[in-house]
């Protein structure tokens, strides 16, 4: 702590090393850096080495915003791995070591970060999904802010882990269907649409050992945040602050306005090769499918088969964002592609771009809680197959509680082309697109209006702002 009363507050802001995760949290601290925070954000040396191959615009981010008047500096951390270790190939391995490693270094980091600055009011910005944080926070006497990136459905569930036992639905069975009409803030859900680390399956996983603990320490947090909108999930959150904790709801993060460039997933190089808009342009309005599944790490290679043949039985325009090794597609479907105009596979491509062309009439996601945000940003219905994480119970958002989309089909198992194919012609050319725009427009509106200058999360984040600038001024 600082007795200086000018003391410096200084926000040291690690997220964890995905996309999903590190885009609204850029977006975060862009937010705190324009309120007068100082900040450090930081990414572990792995995903540096990425973004200076793939998106170095996000890198070049920061030289910006300091040239903007904004106090931030970037640092790196080890995650215990070296750069050629493969994280993907090796995940069980990679996320063991987070989970057990990761955590004293991250100590050891921001211990060396403290000392190195003793003048000023440091306080920790972490991701939820870290379980260390709370630890770290009392041992150097830190004000705890902890970013939750998904629904406020998903953090409630995990939040009442102990509830859910009470009443014999954690671990859920894997093999029956019944009815959780108990949670506070949760009108009913169906253990079918639980996260599956909350499942008999995957009981035993690191997946599941993590969250768990996340959970449970993010009690101990001094704020948390939310990547949501209040008119969304209003119940689960007045819910939530009930819970004797301080809660904001701030999303879209992404989407909130501020003196600096909001920051997306796109290396500018990839959009401008793939030409994605001059393609675009070529078709009429509400006729392209925009499909893409985010990592393909949990698809196996005859899902993908069945849903590529599917597009093609199904005619209909599409883009399909493939970050991943083109050979999991199958055999001779570019070869197929190249005789018709009807698809364009891009390695990236810049999605609120895409979506926003009027030529798109529904996006193919896996239910991601940033394309989710961003389809209802720009009033694009969905065709949902969620594939793991926090993806099914997205889903249950999506189709059952806001009705702005619809489901590929039953499970992950039942894939069929066929199938496929009945279902995205019978939504782009059927009518069903049309039928779910009302209620995604009606949306749309709630998500745009949240960030305008007197919106939800423009207050609440306002609001969030003056507690925790009051929180460290008695930290002082």
């Amino acid at each position: 702590m600082a007795s200086n009363m000018h003391s410096k507050h200084h926000a040291i802001m690690i997220s964890v090393p995905y996309q999903g995760h590190i885009t609204p949290f850029l977006n975060l601290a862009l937010q705190i850096a324009s309120a007068g925070f100082a900040i450090t954000f930081v990414h572990t040396e792995h995903i540096h080495h990425t973004l200076s191959r793939v998106h170095k615009d996000q890198l070049d981010l920061f030289s910006k915003a300091r040239e903007a008047g904004l106090d931030i500096c970037y640092k790196t951390i080890s995650d215990g791995f070296p750069l050629e270790f493969d994280r993907t190939l090796h995940l069980e391995e990679y996320w063991e070591s987070m989970f057990v490693s990761f955590p004293s270094i991250a100590d050891q980091f921001v211990g060396e970060m403290i000392r190195s600055d003793p003048h000023s009011v440091h306080f920790l910005v972490t991701d939820t999904t870290f379980s260390w944080t709370a630890n770290v926070a009392t041992k150097y006497n830190l004000v705890n802010v902890s970013f939750w990136t998904e629904p406020a459905l998903v953090f409630s569930l995990g939040y009442h882990i102990d509830l859910l036992q009470e009443n014999g639905h954690y671990p859920a069975k894997d093999d029956t269907e019944e009815l959780i009409s108990y949670v506070p803030g949760v009108d009913s859900i169906s253990t079918k649409d639980l996260m599956p680390y909350l499942k008999e399956s995957e009981s035993r996983t690191l997946v599941h050992r993590g969250m768990v603990s996340a959970f449970k320490e993010v009690k101990r947090a001094d704020f948390i945040l939310y990547n949501t909108v209040q008119e969304l999930e209003s119940d689960t959150l007045s819910s939530l602050n009930q819970e004797n904790q301080t809660n904001y709801a701030i999303g879209p993060i992404n989407f909130m306005k501020n003196g600096t460039s909001m920051i997306t997933a796109v290396p500018k190089s990839l959009w401008a090769e793939s030409d994605c808009n001059q393609w675009l342009e070529t078709k009429r309005p509400g006729s392209v499918v925009y499909v893409s599944f985010g990592s393909l790490v949990k698809i196996s290679k005859r899902v993908v088969e069945e849903i590529a043949y599917g597009i093609l039985l199904s005619e209909v325009n599409f883009i399909w964002v493939f970050r991943e090794d083109h050979e999991i597609l199958p055999r001779g479907f570019e070869d197929a592609l190249s005789n018709v105009d009807r698809g364009l596979i891009v390695p990236w491509c810049d999605q609120i771009t895409v979506l926003s062309n009027p030529a798109v009439g529904g996006f193919l996601t896996h239910c991601g809680w940033n394309s989710i945000l961003e389809s209802i940003w720009c009033g694009v219905p969905m065709i949902c197959y969620p594939i793991a994480f926090d993806q099914p119970t997205n889903r249950k958002l999506v189709v059952d509680d806001w009705r702005i989309g619809t489901n590929l089909c039953d499970g992950l198992v039942s894939v069929q082309r066929e199938a496929v194919a009945e279902k995205i012609g019978g939504f782009i050319n059927g009518g069903v697109a049309g039928d779910l725009r009302n209620e995604i427009t009606s949306l749309m509106e709630k998500l745009h209006n949240a960030v305008e200058i007197d919106g939800s999360s423009n207050r609440n984040l306002d609001k969030f702002i003056s507690d925790l600038k009051k929180k460290l001024m008695s930290w002082e």
